[in-house]
C-alpha cells in the first residue's frame, strides 16, 4: 500500500553531519522524497508536533532539544512507508536499537536519537499537515519519469 510518512532528522543528525548519509539510506530503500525542508523548529510548531506527549515528564526536555538547532523535515512516500521507515529507524533508545538501523548505527541515547518517524497513518497525516501545505508536496511526475526512462 502506497503511504506517506513524516521524518524529522533532528538537531543531532544535523550537527553530526549525518543528513546525507540518512537521506541516502532512505532513497536506496526505494522511497521517494516528496517534501523536504531545512528549518529551525519554533517552540509553537514543536509543541503542536509533540502534542500527544504534553503532560509527560519529558515533554519540556523534548521541546528544548528539538528547537535547539536545525532539523531536516521530510515527507517520504512508498509502499508501506510507515512500517518500513519505523523498522529502518530502529528502537527509540539508540542503545537498544539493532545494528543496521539508523538509530542502531548512529545513536546511543534516548534523548539524542537522530530521527523521528510517524508511528501510524493518523499520526503521519497529522504531522505532515503541520509541516507541509499540499502545494509544497511533490506529486509523481510522469514528465520526470519519462525523461529518466529516455522518453519525451
Amino acid at each position: 500500500m502506497m503511504e506517506r510518512t513524516l521524518l524529522i532528522l533532528k538537531p543531532d543528525a544535523y550537527q553530526r553531519q549525518l543528513i546525507g548519509t540518512i537521506l541516502t539510506r532512505i532513497e536506496h530503500k526505494g522511497f521517494k522524497l516528496v517534501g523536504m525542508k531545512l528549518m529551525k523548529m519554533t517552540e509553537s510548531i514543536a509543541k503542536q508536533h509533540y502534542a500527544p506527549h504534553e503532560g509527560k515528564h519529558f515533554f519540556g526536555d523534548l521541546i528544548s532539544y528539538i528547537t535547539s538547532g536545525p532539523c531536516v523535515v521530510l515527507t517520504v512516500e512508498g509502499t508501506n512507508a510507515i512500517t518500513v521507515m519505523r523498522k529502518m529507524v530502529g528502537a527509540t533508545r539508540g542503545f537498544e536499537a539493532e545494528p543496521g538501523t539508523i538509530r542502531g548505527d548512529f545513536s546511543l541515547s534516548m534523548r539524542y536519537n537522530i530521527i523521528h518517524a510517524s508511528d501510524s497513518p493518523e499520526s503521519a497525516e497529522r504531522e505532515i499537515n503541520i509541516f507541509f501545505s499540499k502545494e509544497e508536496l511533490m506529486e509523481d511526475s510522469i514528465v520526470i519519469r519519462s525523461w529518466i526512462e529516455g522518453g519525451e
